[in-house]
């Protein structure tokens, strides 16, 4: 079990399908067992899209694969998870996606944060 110094996730399916408007550097919540899987290079974002609830950016759709060596307390590979962005960012993103038809996509997932993009179809 190797554990990867720089981790670079990327999803270069949606830099040619898109046009990318902003860039956003975001935060992710995960768990235990996540961080472990992603470090091994476990995770894809290709499949991935933001969408809002409430208020709140989650992402939709990323996968993290089962970490190998936990016991039952493992993660669902597909489940939302919750990416940080301050208020201000928040509100004009919402404002953006409600307003004209802009999709939040993530770009690139690094050791530190989540890069993401918002894109007009």
């Amino acid at each position: 079990m190797k554990f990867k110094n720089n981790i670079e996730i990327k999803n270069r399916k949606a830099r040619f399908e898109y046009e990318i408007l902003d860039k956003y550097m975001a935060g992710i919540v995960l768990g235990g067992t996540e961080i472990k899987a992603i470090r091994l290079g476990k995770a894809s974002i290709a499949e991935g899209f933001c969408e809002f609830t409430d208020g709140e950016l989650w992402i939709i759709n990323m996968t993290v694969q089962e970490y190998s060596h936990a016991t039952y307390f493992n993660h669902q590979p597909k489940q939302a998870r919750k990416l940080l962005l301050n208020r201000k960012e928040l509100k004009k993103l919402e404002k953006d996606v409600n307003s004209s038809g802009i999709m939040v996509l993530p770009l690139e997932l690094t050791s530190f944060s989540s890069f993401l993009s918002s894109l007009r179809l």
